[in-house]
């Protein structure tokens, strides 16, 4: 019998093709919106672990914050040097020169950690600036930094060296560039070390060496909004150089990176109770240490939460979708009241009639899903490949939109059944 109920579903629907197909549109939109929005929010889940991951799983921020001030865990990523101006910003006061990180506390704290500390990293960034050399330009973003600081994020050295601690001491006027900028900067073959640049800053102009070249990785976020030749790349230089003349010689941040064999969450509460122990007798600053694993959390955390919220909305139009087939469900047995009213003079009883137009129901609903979930996917993984995201396709949605729409088709199409049901053989055998 159920054999017999789905052929006749399919010729019935086959009979009205245009119909169907217009029947089947809001279940349609309602899943493809629901399987890109959910395709598209994963990929960028994905895309944002894999940045995150890359600049260091071993990663752990100590960050000086104003006293009751709550922290978003971003603190210090990447720009771990910032001097008291930059704290005043964050936060409206200005704390003293002793209220910040000092190198006395840097040694301390690797004296009391010797075995679960690989190194800290320290930054300063000076903002964005240009290489020139006649009609040769490439913009850049100069960052003093310290010799941990490859400990702490992802680069590849092609070739040369990296910052070093003589570097450091001797406020050294040396730079390692990215293979972009030789690439823009010198002729084809020409090798980049020991050779010099002219940088061009907002008040100054600074010649530095070449003393090491890294491989460049594009950003896929950036070349959306610029082109690849204006994405300025890192230009490196010595921590003590880049601070050079600056009053103040503490910093607001620094990254921590963990040994190898550390528990990193052991490790981050230790140096949390350590600080706190340090700043105990500070009335207005304090010290807070998170490490990656918490920002990962927290960042996929609040991705999903959009994405969910977005396939929410997305789905009122399933909604709609099925009172499109309920409405043309009602239409159809509005049409086929003779039919009926035949099939219940031969002896079908009400549970057939409905079972019927349930079923009718269901495979519009189905095929309507089916086809959805084929846009969805191309859609969202267009739309992901454009952003060079990674496509991440989760079964459960999957499958989980799929019943979806055939809940759908059953819960509307049951009022339209159970009219056909009732109606009254003699009264619809008499209908014109």
């Amino acid at each position: 019998m159920i054999w017999e109920n789905i052929q006749l579903s399919f010729t019935s629907l086959l009979s009205n093709k245009m119909r169907a197909l217009l029947t089947m549109l809001g279940i349609i939109i309602g899943i493809m919106s629901i399987i890109t929005i959910v395709i598209i929010g994963d990929a960028m889940s994905a895309s944002v672990t894999d940045e995150l991951a890359g600049l260091g799983a071993d990663n752990i921020t100590v960050s000086v914050q104003e006293r009751g001030r709550t922290s978003s865990g971003m603190g210090g990523m990447g720009m771990g040097g910032g001097g008291a101006r930059q704290t005043a910003a964050l936060t409206g006061r200005t704390p003293l020169s002793e209220d910040l990180l000092s190198d006395t506390m840097v040694a301390d704290m690797l004296a009391f950690f010797p075995e679960d500390i690989q190194g800290v990293s320290i930054t300063h960034a000076l903002g964005n600036a240009e290489v020139r050399d006649m009609d040769r330009t490439a913009n850049i973003s100069i960052s003093g930094v310290n010799p941990d600081y490859t400990f702490a994020n992802s680069v590849e050295l092609i070739s040369g060296r990296w910052i070093t601690t003589e570097d450091l001491e001797a406020n050294a006027m040396t730079a390692v560039v990215s293979d972009r900028l030789v690439s823009q900067m010198f002729p084809q073959g020409t090798h980049p070390i020991g050779q010099q640049v002219r940088v061009f800053m907002p008040s100054s102009i600074e010649i530095y060496t070449i003393v090491g070249v890294y491989r460049h990785v594009e950003n896929a976020f950036m070349g959306m909004m610029m082109a690849a030749d204006e994405i300025p790349t890192n230009f490196y230089i010595p921590l003590t150089t880049a601070r050079h003349g600056l009053l103040e010689r503490n910093y607001t941040n620094m990254t921590v990176i963990g040994a190898p064999d550390t528990d990193i969450n052991v490790l981050t509460s230790a140096l949390q109770m350590y600080f706190d122990m340090v700043y105990i007798s500070n009335e207005f600053w304090q010290v807070h240490v998170s490490n990656m694993t918490s920002m990962l959390d927290m960042i996929t955390s609040t991705l999903d939460t959009i994405s969910i919220a977005i396939a929410f909305i997305a789905g009122i139009s399933l909604l709609v979708g099925g009172i499109g087939v309920m409405n043309i469900m009602l239409v159809s047995v509005t049409e086929r009241t003779r039919e009926i009213g035949t099939r219940k003079a031969l002896g079908a009883k009400n549970f057939h009639i409905r079972f019927q137009f349930v079923m009718e129901s269901l495979i519009v609903a189905s095929i309507g899903g089916i086809i959805g979930m084929v846009l969805g996917i191309f859609l969202g993984g267009a739309i992901a490949s454009i952003f060079g995201a990674p496509m991440v396709l989760s079964p459960v949605v999957l499958i989980g939109s799929m019943l979806f729409s055939m809940a759908i088709g059953v819960f509307f199409g049951l009022y339209p059944a159970n009219k056909a049901a009732k109606l009254d053989p003699i009264e619809a055998l008499r209908y014109e």
